[in-house]
Order: structure tokens, then C-alpha cells, then sequence
């Protein structure tokens, strides 16, 4: 009796350890807008002006933030040869189905004051 009792309060205690399957967040929606990816440094300061903000992280990988009045954008740069070049783009807010609101963009770049 007592032997089943342990058995079955072991049962219970691992039933208790398991927990349902979590659901992992959705990743950001597949492609990149038009113009923007695979622009170097110099056509991205041309076509946005020079960014809000900047941050360097390792291997030589960069993010520009650049801030508009409803939105704001996010660049990705990556090496490429001995240069950066863009290699994602998001925006915040974003629709749910992409990763950019063009028409962030559009607005960003129609105010921007080009740098050469």
C-alpha cells in the first residue's frame, strides 16, 4: 500500500513539473522594402539624411534610428567588402504584416535633408 502511494504521488509530482507547450513569438514578416536593402552608407545619408541615433555592435555591425513625426525606422547595416551596407529594415509602429510601414518611410525620406 504504501509502496503504491509513493508511486502514485510521484506520478502526480511529475505531472505537476509538466506544463503546457509555450508559444513562441512569431518572427518578423519575410522581405525588405524596395530601395533599401543592399544601399550603402553614403545612398542611405542621400536618401534619409543623417540619423537620430547610432549604435555599433560587434563584427562591425551597425543600426541607424531614424526619428519622423508618427514613426520611426530602423536600419541594419552589415559589412560588405569594406563598407556597410543595408541589410534589414524595420519600423515602429509596423502593420502586422511587415516589418515596414512604407509609408513611414515615404514621409521620412520627402522630409529628408539629403548629406553629401
Amino acid at each position: 500500500m504504501i509502496r503504491i502511494a509513493a508511486v502514485l504521488a510521484f506520478a502526480l509530482l511529475l505531472a505537476a513539473c509538466a506544463g503546457g507547450t509555450a508559444q513562441l513569438p512569431s518572427g518578423p514578416p519575410p522581405g525588405e522594402p524596395a530601395g533599401y536593402a543592399g544601399i550603402d552608407v553614403a545612398q542611405l545619408r542621400t536618401l534619409m539624411g543623417n540619423p537620430a541615433f547610432t549604435r555599433k555592435e560587434g563584427k562591425g555591425i551597425e543600426m541607424w534610428r531614424y526619428d519622423g513625426a508618427a514613426c520611426k525606422a530602423f536600419f541594419f547595416l552589415y559589412p560588405e567588402g569594406a563598407s556597410l551596407s543595408v541589410r534589414h529594415v524595420e519600423t515602429v509602429p509596423r502593420p502586422r504584416d511587415a516589418s515596414v510601414d512604407i509609408d513611414c518611410l515615404n514621409a521620412m525620406r520627402a522630409g529628408a535633408k539629403a548629406v553629401s
